[in-house]
């Protein structure tokens, strides 16, 4: 039997929802409560209005009529233009029988018709699997199709509210070590007179973070595609939470974002930490992330949501400050990269 690959309309709620429907029951078969996905709402926002900066493109895999695999594919159109994310999903029942195989051949085809010849693609597995993916079913189905193995991820959650005795106590620490910086937190679209320093230290993340085997290549300065990219978060009900530390003229030295989704009762997601390496050693990693955790549990004391981050496995100091903070170890994940 072979696969009928057909794009998702972005106007199609009802393909896209079952779309995501599927991707959700894959993830958590693979991880487990783990397991998270974009909510139906989050993806149709995202694909009706998309940012200047990427773009989502979702496929349906069919065998008479029966929705059986997913694809998804990922284009950032500013930077790392030959570069193209890649996601595969098959439901468990339907494995073992070249689906994967017809659909990836399908993502890469597309991938290559947009030029992008650097393909990346990530997956998940319990903890108490291998750091290499060695026996994951994703990792495996990756390296056999000619993608390898260039960063172990591990996944880490911190159940709300977290304990604020800890939280306070690491800001008190922290505190004589970055004197001369000025914190700033607050929620929603980034204030205009931090926004440029804000954007030229966040587009660092790509290479200044851990990157193993793989090639990356940073970010790109444009307050245009970041005040869409602001947009289409409004659009999905997602309500970014920010907290910088600022040098004594002003600049962003360090900054980390928490991403809380309106449409989602389980998870909020911690996005981006990064200081600046001419400003480490001042204790700003652990100030800025307790400080935005504090505001949102002030601001919110009745949420009851998990807080989840990705952290490169031998990303020590990153890992060192969230289980500090509370965050225990729940998954594995690895990225894989393949050149055309």
């Amino acid at each position: 039997m072979r696969l009928a690959i057909t794009p998702v309309d972005p106007f199609d709620e009802d393909s896209i929802e079952a779309w995501v429907r599927l991707n959700t029951d894959v993830v958590r078969h693979e991880i487990g409560e783990a397991g998270a996905m974009w909510t139906a709402p989050e993806m149709i926002a995202a694909l009706q209005q998309p940012s200047k900066n990427r773009q989502e493109r979702l496929f349906h895999g069919t065998i008479d009529g029966e929705l059986v695999a997913t694809g998804w594919i990922t284009v950032r159109m500013l930077d790392n233009l030959d570069a193209a994310d890649l996601y595969v999903a098959v439901v468990p029942a339907r494995r073992r029988r070249g689906l994967g195989s017809e659909m990836l051949a399908h993502l890469e085809q597309v991938s290559a018709e947009l030029g992008r010849t650097r393909l990346d693609a990530i997956t998940d597995w319990p903890y108490d699997g291998a750091p290499d993916g060695a026996g994951a079913p994703g990792v495996e189905f990756g390296r056999a199709h000619g993608y390898a193995f260039g960063l172990g991820d591990v996944q880490r959650e911190l159940r709300l509210p977290a304990d604020r005795a800890v939280l306070e106590q690491l800001a008190a620490q922290a505190a004589p070590h970055h004197a001369d910086y000025e914190l700033r937190t607050w929620s929603g679209p980034i204030p205009d007179d931090i926004l440029g320093s804000y954007l030229e230290l966040s587009t660092r993340l790509a290479t200044e973070a851990p990157t193993g085997d793989l090639e990356r290549e940073g970010g790109v300065v444009d307050v245009e595609a970041h005040r869409s990219a602001e947009d289409v978060l409004a659009e999905q009900q997602r309500v970014p939470w920010h907290t910088v530390a600022l040098d004594s003229e002003g600049r962003v030295v360090a900054y980390t974002d928490l991403m809380v989704p309106g449409t989602d009762p389980r998870w909020i997601y911690q996005w981006g930490t990064l200081v600046d390496p001419a400003h480490r050693g001042h204790r700003l990693g652990v100030a800025v992330k307790v400080a935005n955790l504090l505001a949102f549990q002030t601001a919110h004391p009745e949420d009851r949501r998990r807080v989840v981050t990705w952290n490169a496995e031998v990303n020590a100091h990153m890992i060192d400050i969230n289980e500090q903070m509370g965050f225990r170890a729940t998954a594995r994940g690895g990225q894989l990269q393949k050149k055309l």
